[in-house]
């Protein structure tokens, strides 16, 4: 009884070529690529509608945002102009009657004691106002 086998390696111009021929696999796919880039324009196609008119009321503006600064010293100024804290305090308040309340940005000096700081705080939650935050400068890039 003969086994039979296949053609070996060191068999020479008898052995069989083991890789595998790609191109008509990738002139197929080109082909189907070039059928699917004509195909695509003709498929998708626009429909002409004519859209309802609508008039449309103006938004209401949005409250702006209060800035608020504290200087090395520890003056708070409201904007650009500086304020006591019965003034901040009450300009607060009324801001706070808004809908929707405005945010709130502090800038404090890097140098200013917090004492300042933390009277704004308090005063922003006194006056109901939830949405404060600090505004600081971006850390320089090292080269």
């Amino acid at each position: 009884m003969a086994l039979m086998t296949g053609p070996r390696a060191d068999d020479g111009e008898d052995a069989m070529l083991a890789s595998i021929n790609t191109t008509p696999l990738v002139d197929v796919m080109l082909v189907l690529l070039i059928i699917f880039l004509i195909t695509i324009p003709v498929v998708t196609h626009t429909i002409p509608l004519q859209l309802p008119r609508e008039a449309s009321q103006p938004n209401q503006p949005q409250p702006q945002t209060i800035h608020l600064s504290v200087d090395r010293a520890g003056v708070v100024y409201w904007e650009q102009t500086p304020v006591d804290l019965r003034t901040l305090q009450q300009r607060l308040d009324e801001r706070a009657r808004l809908t929707p309340q405005p945010a709130v940005h502090i800038r404090g000096d890097q140098r200013a004691q917090y004492d300042p700081i933390g009277r704004i705080i308090l005063a922003c939650q006194r006056a109901g106002l939830t949405r404060v935050g600090f505004v600081t400068e971006p850390p320089v890039a090292a080269h």
